[in-house]
């Protein structure tokens, strides 16, 4: 069995096995916005960590270059039934979950970043935004070719969205400045490894950038 050279770095390593191609960035984007919600940025939550803080401050500046290059913009939360049965065995697995019962405090979006009249908001019990709800066909009714994501958390729903942007046919783009993890080792290795094979990662700067020149 060959070995790889002890010398390569791990970008390195990958993109010699021919992982990382580029994606272009598509004609008819969309900006998803994970989970931005109270249950990460308040102290009080079970969910709660600071690099959420930061990451939502990243995310709260990237729907302005949406909204005014007239892109969709589209917002995630969770909601539960009382007793969790609709979140099955996530639900079960994640007892931190049950901030998401009902209309809870904690599951209503942040202050800081709102949906404005008539933007989209995708109700969800799973971590990908696509599982379980209609947010595929509403993007393939609206034309969209790719998807622009932020939001909580990285390695969670983030990831799970980006995953399955790219098997329902979107190109996605992950915005590594406005997502955030409890720690940032699971935070680094989700965006490496998206980057490496499902998506694109790339800074806040350059996200409003892309959607700007659209």
């Amino acid at each position: 069995m060959a070995s790889r050279p002890s010398d390569l770095s791990l970008s390195a390593d990958y993109a010699r096995a021919g992982f990382g191609s580029r994606l272009p960035f598509g004609r008819r984007p969309v900006l998803v916005l994970v989970d931005l919600v109270a249950a990460y940025v308040r102290e009080e939550s079970p969910l709660y960590a600071p690099a959420f803080e930061r990451a939502l401050e990243s995310a709260a500046r990237v729907p302005a270059a949406a909204r005014a290059a007239g892109i969709p913009v589209v917002f995630t939360r969770v909601v539960y039934a009382e007793d969790g049965r609709d979140g099955g065995i996530f639900f079960r697995k994640v007892p931190a979950l049950r901030a998401f019962v009902g209309e809870s405090a904690l599951g209503a979006f942040d202050a800081r970043l709102l949906p404005l009249p008539g933007e989209l908001i995708v109700t969800k019990q799973y971590a990908s935004a696509f599982f379980g709800t209609s947010l595929s066909a509403t993007l393939t009714a609206m034309g969209c070719d790719t998807v622009m994501l932020a939001g909580f958390s990285t390695s969670g729903c983030v990831r799970a969205t980006g995953l399955d942007a790219m098997q329902h046919g979107f190109v996605p783009y992950v915005v590594r400045d406005a997502c955030g993890d409890r720690d940032e080792r699971p935070h680094e290795a989700s965006l490496f490894d998206l980057q490496a094979k499902y998506a694109e990662v790339v800074d806040e700067q350059s996200a409003i950038g892309l959607l700007a020149r659209d």
